[in-house]
């Protein structure tokens, strides 16, 4: 990796460790400061997946921002808008508001998350490409994973020891402060390279286009169109998985204001993220083709969250937690290094985007789905139930796995590659 490009793994990292913390001080608390407010369970897993359809419903329009303006026209704008309604849901606990206001900020919130979803990966893999790095994607996404999860760690820590000592809101209070503070880094630091935004003067032809684009570079191409069909059931049952994971362990624990516990939870799941970051090229290494990897994370997945299903006892659940956070955070950058070696540049930034959308789209269907199950049934059968569902993934998996895309065994080890000593 020459200079330029290790400053632009600098940057990347800088702001992936700014917006991670900021983001992580209230996922350790989110789902008891829903509660908390006077929701049921179904109310809280349905905000979520309000939060969700934002993103399914914004997705396309802010690619074209991203497109059109520029990748880091895009990341300002996301932290400004995911500050401002950080901080009308910090107001809406305060008034106890009805419910379809927490559904309204809900979109407002999945609306400043889709600013970065797609344009920052998007950001990296182009400047990157741009400054002469021809090494495999996974090494750098990893690294990234490494550093989102050690933000996650201290801020689910913080974020859950600080509302214990305070109140639930505060946490909410500090992410809109760190985020602030990564408009006026990213507004220094970051500067669209290798990428020329192309404006157009007409947003509603714009953003046709892009879902045009979307479609003839994701789901029309076979075996991008499989992993993005997965996506729905992964994505939609992790983040149920990581919010009901606070309330399950608060439970088994048997101290519903042990917020601290919770962002234990979170924590462990951070610490599995940075290992999991750590594992993945080497990982990698162990198989010829990458959709190999992602196979088997969703398979063993799935079985431990059915095994989560059965158990009640407080520290082997978190054992077992901390096995499923690290399965699939191993399997996260070698996906994204699939994905991104199946995209021209071009349209990096949408097929990216598009396929958050596919993941979203999961979410506003399982996690209130699951939420009700948790409400009839307890958070453990919800689990078990959400690994059944996971499983769906699978087929698509190997459907792609099918389509023998030269992306599946890029960079993958010589001696595999050349001798074909490991099928897999």
């Amino acid at each position: 990796m020459n200079a330029a490009a290790r400053k632009i793994q600098r940057i990347y990292l800088t702001l992936t460790l700014g917006n991670t913390l900021a983001a992580s001080f209230i996922w350790g608390i989110n789902t008891l400061f829903l509660l908390d407010a006077g929701l049921s369970n179904l109310e809280a897993f349905a905000a979520n997946a309000f939060f969700t359809a934002g993103m399914v419903l914004f997705e396309v329009p802010t690619g074209v921002v991203a497109d059109s303006w520029g990748r880091r026209v895009s990341f300002l704008l996301g932290t400004l808008t995911l500050a401002g309604a950080t901080y009308l849901y910090y107001l809406l606990w305060q008034f106890s508001a009805p419910f379809w206001m927490w559904a309204v900020v809900s979109v407002l919130l999945g609306l400043g998350f889709t600013f970065f979803s797609g344009a920052v990966e998007a950001w990296l893999v182009d400047a990157l490409r741009f400054s002469g790095y021809e090494g495999g994607m996974e090494t750098v996404l990893g690294r990234g994973q490494m550093v989102s999860g050690v933000a996650m760690l201290a801020g689910s820590v913080a974020g859950g020891v600080i509302a214990q000592a305070t109140t639930l809101g505060v946490p909410f209070l500090m992410r809109v402060g760190v985020l602030l503070g990564m408009f006026a880094v990213a507004f220094g630091l970051m500067r669209d390279v290798g990428f020329t935004p192309q404006r157009s003067t007409h947003p509603l032809q714009a953003t046709r286009a892009v879902l045009s684009a979307s479609i003839e570079n994701g789901l029309k191409n076979p075996p991008v169109r499989y992993v993005m069909l997965a996506a729905p059931f992964s994505a939609g049952v992790g983040i149920y998985v990581f919010y009901a994971l606070q309330p399950y362990l608060l439970e088994l624990f048997g101290d519903p204001h042990a917020y601290s516990v919770a962002g234990l939870a979170a924590a462990i799941v951070a610490g599995a993220q940075v290992l999991g970051g750590w594992l993945a090229p080497r990982v990698r290494n162990l198989f010829r083709k990458r959709t190999t990897v992602m196979i088997l994370a969703s398979i063993v997945g799935t079985v431990i969250l059915v095994v989560l299903g059965f158990i009640q006892v407080f520290w082997v659940a978190l054992v077992l937690l901390a096995l499923w956070a690290l399965v699939a955070s191993a399997g996260i950058p070698v996906r994204q290094a699939y994905l991104n070696d199946m995209i021209a540049s071009k349209q990096r930034a949408t097929v990216l985007s598009f396929d958050s959308l596919m993941g979203s789209s999961g979410g506003v269907v399982v996690q209130p789905l699951l939420g009700r199950a948790a409400d009839i049934y307890g958070y453990a059968a919800s689990l078990a139930i959400g690994g059944v569902i996971e499983l769906i993934a699978v087929p698509f998996l190997l459907a792609s796995r099918r389509q023998r895309h030269p992306a599946d065994q890029a960079n993958a080890p010589t001696s595999t590659t050349n001798t074909g000593s490991q099928p897999a």
